[in-house]
């Protein structure tokens, strides 16, 4: 289990396609050292296991197909960065929510708004290093059927990370949106300072939704 508090970002500095699925080789530095052959680590929200490591320096990890097939991470080339945190330990702080690492769909970057500008930032724009840190909202088009897992100031996990909502909508054309408030510690600290409008993002609901919803399926059938 994992707490959506991420760790460090990481570094794909390797790739190899197999007959079946991806191995991935990604540089770290915090998350890479004391690692243990089979631990499992959070490569932005995706729960992998590890196969090989060389301690402080890199891991690797496999995807097998069907991880490939719903996850953006096989489109993921060397020198791409991925936010990365190690399972919670039995007597860690609970400082995030619970996510599993089990990826529900993915999602798109949809808009992303500086605080401090008010206004949108473009596809093709990124911040320089010399523009003032400030608060951002970036807002998210869920897949078809995923906006009933969401309620406003609920806990929604993307690329990982465990974030608040702050605001959902359904447009006109029947599509959820939901946004979310970004403070400059965790943009400058996870892969969120790398997105662009369309980008992809993964996505894990709340698991305590699904709980209800199957419950309350079972109550009324």
């Amino acid at each position: 289990m994992f707490t959506g508090i991420v760790e460090e970002t990481g570094e794909i500095v390797g790739r190899e396609r197999t007959k079946d699925g991806l191995r991935l080789r990604i540089a770290a530095d915090v998350v890479a050292t004391g690692l243990t052959h089979g631990q499992s680590i959070s490569v932005s929200g995706v729960c992998l296991t590890v196969e090989r490591y060389d301690d402080g320096s890199w891991f690797e990890v496999f995807l097998a197909t069907e991880t490939v097939e719903r996850t953006y991470l096989g489109d993921l080339e060397e020198g791409d960065t991925v936010n990365l945190e190690r399972a919670m330990s039995a007597d860690g702080r609970f400082d995030g929510h619970i996510v599993q690492g089990h990826v529900d769909a993915v999602a798109t970057v949809s808009n992303i708004e500086s605080v401090e500008e008010g206004e949108a930032q473009r596809a093709s724009e990124q911040p320089t290093d010399d523009e003032p840190g400030g608060d951002w909202f970036f807002e998210f088009e869920l897949p078809a059927g995923y906006g009933r897992y969401v309620v406003e100031k609920g806990s929604i996990t993307l690329d990982g990370i465990s974030l608040t909502v702050a605001d959902l909508e359904t447009t006109e054309d029947g599509r959820d949106r939901v946004t979310v408030a970004i403070i400059p510690t965790t943009y400058e600290l996870t892969t969120l300072s790398d997105k662009t409008v369309g980008d992809p993002i993964h996505l894990e609901v709340d698991v305590l939704s699904k709980y209800v919803e199957r419950l309350l399926e079972s109550r009324f059938d």
